[in-house]
């Protein structure tokens, strides 16, 4: 009988040796990925919690600035500023990770940030809208249709999915890919640029706040919508960082593995701002187009300047300037993202998003997070609905529903352009 008792104690030694090699490894990875995370110790409460209603506040001040924004210049213009102060801490982990060189770690970050907006960021927008809807009216909300300045998104959308493919197909994401994709970003915000701001007449359906301010002479506007900016803006900044961290580390505590932990729990940590700030549109189901909004110019954002980012970085780490080469796994993980993010855009083509579009769209980002052993499988039934929704588009509708609005969006503001005077001379 002294065989098995001194045998017994070993499994359980064994599990929490494998626990405790787990932790550690990633509170190293924490300190390469972002030096000065991993810490001696869990810290106090609040030490770890303040930041949370830090974020929460920086966030509902940054969507304010947003709504009113929108009457000064237009949605998607206050929309891509909005992505840019929201994506501070996303460009901070993915940078410190590209300075690290670690490119399996790389890819699993912006992959994985990209597939939780479209297959958990959209879905859950519809969510919160239809949840709303159903509250308040007790109807059943199954389409958000979309304003027709929201085409320059969908469109934008487009195009740096499609450079990707040739990124996926070379294997090698360069400088030169960088600057393409810079310049498929500035030529989106030139497009926007182009586009009127919002009609007076709609600053009645804005919240108590918002409407305030846009009550207030213009110049009281500006500074109003500036200092909402800045403050939600350096809230922001001070609390990204600390959240981060202290979010990490609790789930570093609960044992979750590194590359799970680089490219689902980290990307999610990192985005929360600009989900609460798409949240709080989208429980207004008027605003949930808005909402939505808010999440396709992030995806725009990070498949452009964030992807345009990662060369560079890594660039300078290396001393000099080189290419990021993409093995066949981390090659079948863009395939992957390009695949989700491209039908997404072809969804909202139609301009709108409809429930069971939403509803496979989750599905298929669960299937592929429950089961990473089957990502050929969903990646072949994402382009299989892509070719479905071509068909679809070119055979059956025979018109792109987001090319019709952004022509008449065009010539809406050429028509403004030649009726404003020209000035004296």
């Amino acid at each position: 009988m002294s065989e098995p008792t001194t045998r017994l104690p070993a499994p359980r030694r064994d599990r929490d040796g494998v626990r405790q090699r787990v932790r550690c490894r990633a509170f190293a990875l924490l300190a390469v990925i972002a030096p000065g995370t991993a810490p001696a110790g869990p810290g106090g409460f609040w030490l770890n919690v303040w930041p949370f209603p830090a974020v929460v506040v920086s966030a509902f001040l940054i969507s304010w600035a947003a709504e009113c924004a929108q009457f000064l210049v237009s949605q998607g213009m206050a929309l891509a500023i909005l992505a840019w102060l929201q994506a501070l801490p996303e460009f901070a982990v993915e940078a410190v990770i590209a300075w690290s060189q670690q490119i399996h770690y790389m890819t699993a970050n912006f992959t994985g940030s990209l597939r939780l907006l479209v297959g958990l960021g959209w879905p859950l927008i519809f969510g919160v809208a239809a949840f709303s809807r159903w509250t308040r009216d007790r109807r059943l909300l199954t389409r958000i249709h979309l304003d027709g300045e929201h085409s320059v998104e969908v469109l934008a959308l487009g195009l740096p999915i499609l450079y990707f493919l040739i990124i996926y197909f070379k294997g090698t994401l360069t400088l030169v890919d960088g600057a393409v994709l810079m310049a498929i970003y500035i030529l989106y915000l030139w497009v926007l640029k182009k586009v009127p701001p919002r009609e007076t007449e709609e600053m009645e359906d804005l919240e108590a706040i918002p409407r305030r301010i846009m009550r207030l002479p213009r110049r009281g506007q500006i500074l109003a919508i500036t200092l909402l900016f800045a403050g939600g803006g350096l809230l922001l900044y001070l609390a990204a960082e600390p959240f981060l961290h202290s979010m990490l580390r609790f789930a570093v505590y609960f044992g979750v593995s590194e590359y799970l932990f680089i490219q689902w729990v980290a990307p999610f940590l990192s985005e929360f701002p600009e989900k609460l700030s798409a949240m709080y549109w989208a429980r207004r189901p008027e605003k949930a187009s808005m909402a939505l909004m808010n999440m396709v110019s992030a995806n725009i954002n990070q498949w452009t300047m964030l992807a345009a980012m990662i060369p560079i970085v890594y660039s300078f780490s290396v001393g000099f300037p080189t290419h990021i080469p993409f093995d066949s796994f981390q090659r079948a993980e863009i395939l992957l993202t390009v695949a989700q993010s491209m039908l997404g855009m072809l969804l909202l083509s139609n301009m709108s998003f409809h429930i069971v579009e939403a509803g496979g769209i989750f599905l298929l980002w669960g299937l592929q997070f429950a089961r990473p052993h089957l990502h050929t499988e969903v990646t072949i039934i994402y382009f299989a609905w892509v070719a479905y929704e071509v068909f679809v588009t070119l055979v059956v509708r025979r018109r792109l529903a987001a090319f019709g609005a952004f022509m008449h969006v065009w010539r809406a503001h050429a028509v403004r352009a030649r009726s404003v005077p020209a000035p004296n001379r």
